[in-house]
C-alpha cells in the first residue's frame, strides 16, 4: 500500500496553500514585508536603479532606494498547522504592470502597502483589485518620521469600498506583517463565502 501524503493522516488537516499578492507603489516596502515574514529564503528579482530609470521612476520621498523589483518577490509563511501562504510581491512601476495579470491568477487576495507620504502611489493597485473583484486590505507602512494617520482617514482618502480593512503596520517586523496577512485571510474568506452563498441563493421571479 502506498504511504499517505504528509498531512493526510488521521486527525491531521490536509495541507492548504493560499496565494497572496503584496502590491503597492514604488519603494513602499513590498520586498521588505515579504522578506520579513517569509520562513524560507525569499526569492528576489531586484536590480540596481539606472540613470535611464531616473526618467520614469519617481524616487521622491525614497531617495535612499537603490534597487527595484523587476519581476516579483516570493516567500512563504505558515499561519497555522495545515495553512501556508505563498507571497508574491509585485513590481511597483507602471512599465512592469503586464506581470500583474499573470501573478493575480488564482490569488485569494492582496495586501496593498501604502505610504502616507506618497499615498497617491497606491491608487493604481487599489483600482486594479477593485475592478477585478480581488479582496484586499490596505496596510499602511508606518515609516519613521512620517505623519501618522488613522485607518479611517486613510480609508476616506483612498475612497475605499465600505468594509475594506485598513491596518497600520511595520513592514520590517515579522509579527506585524503576519498580523496583516491574518487579517487579509479572514477578510478574503468572508468575501468569498458571501459570493458563494449569493451564487447558490434561489432566484425569485419578478412579480
Amino acid at each position: 500500500m502506498a504511504p499517505e501524503p504528509p498531512g493526510t493522516g488521521d486527525g491531521e488537516l490536509a495541507a492548504l496553500a493560499l496565494k497572496i499578492l503584496v502590491a503597492g507603489g514604488f519603494g513602499v516596502g513590498k520586498t521588505t514585508l515579504v522578506g520579513a515574514v517569509s520562513e524560507i529564503r525569499p526569492l528576489r528579482t531586484e536590480e540596481l536603479l539606472s540613470e535611464a530609470g531616473e526618467l520614469v521612476d519617481d524616487t521622491g520621498g525614497v531617495d535612499h532606494k537603490t534597487t527595484t523589483t523587476v519581476a516579483m518577490d516570493f516567500g512563504r509563511i505558515t499561519i497555522r498547522s495545515g495553512l501556508s501562504l505563498y507571497l508574491f510581491g509585485t513590481p511597483g512601476q507602471d512599465r512592469f504592470w503586464f506581470l500583474w495579470d499573470e501573478l493575480s491568477q488564482g490569488a485569494l487576495g492582496a495586501v496593498v502597502l501604502a505610504d502616507t507620504r506618497r499615498l497617491e502611489d497606491c491608487f493604481p493597485a487599489v483600482d486594479y483589485f477593485e475592478h477585478r473583484r480581488i479582496p484586499f486590505v490596505v496596510a499602511v507602512n508606518c515609516f519613521p518620521g512620517a505623519r501618522g494617520y488613522g485607518a479611517h482617514e486613510v480609508s476616506r482618502a483612498l475612497d475605499l469600498d465600505q468594509g475594506t480593512p485598513v491596518v497600520l503596520c511595520d513592514a520590517r517586523d515579522k509579527d506585524s506583517g503576519k498580523e496583516v496577512l491574518i487579517r487579509l485571510v479572514e477578510y478574503a474568506g468572508r468575501v468569498h463565502t458571501a459570493r458563494l452563498l449569493d451564487s447558490v441563493a434561489p432566484q425569485t421571479d419578478p412579480a
